[in-house]
């Protein structure tokens, strides 16, 4: 397997299967200041999907070696919802190791508040970045009924959002949901509107209401949209690994259940926003199992 630095993979725009080597960047946000501690260089990607003409509306495709059919994960990255902060590139390391491990990865990029996101755009993305499941699906050796989506820190949003029926008052009006297996939400929130003031502290600003176009008082309609206890999503597993962040209400673990789902919680007292993300890191590892397992669809 060949190996390149992350940065060459942040944010690359041609619409070019297979990705070639050193695709020039688009959009380079400062991962300085996210998940730096990888441990192990990015693989390049064996394709770059596009899923909107816009530069940030690209996922990259990762196969691992074999006939398969593979287990799918689909990553949605943090950053707080802000343009700047972060891109898919800081996840590149981690969806390398799973490439290794027999998991075929989707590394999705999206826009943020700043460039286009936020309410309804980064929505608009998620919904457009989910009919490259189907794409994906058809063209190599995936197992469609081992799709699972993954979410670290802001990425849990739609990790958790796209396996849920929306009617006309969601971001991007009504749509069904899509049809995936599980979710692994990565230190990011259950419930956005619930959790807020623990993200925005997470976050270190206020994250949740420029998101959102404003705060739950003033846009009571929208977060109500968007949460479980409205509609849950329609999973069979959603397992949350916690560090920063506490663990979601039982409340709201009842909510997400209520869709079906088994919701496992691990928190992880103590350690750093990266730590269970990182490959190599003693707290990944000691989480490793309990996220392949539902990757690979046992649990």
């Amino acid at each position: 397997m060949r190996f390149l630095p992350v940065l060459l993979l942040a944010a690359a725009c041609s619409p070019v299967t297979p990705a070639p080597e050193g695709t020039p960047a688009a959009v380079q946000p400062n991962n300085a200041t996210y998940g730096t501690d990888a441990n192990l260089a990015a693989s390049a990607p064996d394709a770059i999907l596009r899923y909107a003409d816009h530069p940030r509306g690209f996922a990259e495709l990762r196969l691992p070696e074999g006939k398969g059919p593979f287990p799918l994960a689909v990553i949605y990255h943090g950053g707080c919802w802000k343009t700047g902060i972060a891109s898919q590139a800081y996840m590149a390391p981690l969806a390398t190791l799973w490439q290794s491990q027999g998991i075929a990865t989707l590394n999705v990029d999206y826009r943020e508040v700043g460039d286009g996101g936020g309410w309804p755009g980064s929505f608009e993305d998620w919904a457009a970045s989910a009919r490259l499941v189907d794409e994906v699906a058809a063209n190599h050796p995936i197992d469609r009924a081992r799709v699972t989506l993954v979410g670290h820190s802001a990425g849990a949003l739609p990790a958790q959002w796209l396996a849920s029926r929306q009617g006309a008052d969601g971001p991007v009006g009504a749509r069904t949901a899509l049809k995936v297996r599980a979710a692994i939400v990565l230190d990011g929130p259950g419930d956005v509107g619930a959790e807020r003031p623990a993200f925005d502290a997470l976050c270190q600003f206020s994250a949740v209401d420029p998101f959102m176009g404003g705060e739950p008082k003033g846009f009571p309609e929208r977060y109500k949209a968007i949460s479980p206890a409205i509609t849950a999503p329609q999973l069979a597993a959603v397992l949350f690994v916690e560090a920063k962040l506490p663990a979601p209400s039982a409340a709201t673990q009842a909510a997400i259940a209520a869709g079906g789902a088994r919701v496992t919680v691990r928190e992880n007292p103590g350690v750093s926003h990266f730590a269970i993300i990182t490959p190599g890191h003693p707290v990944y590892e000691a989480n490793e199992a309990a996220m392949l397992a539902v990757l690979k669809g046992g649990k």
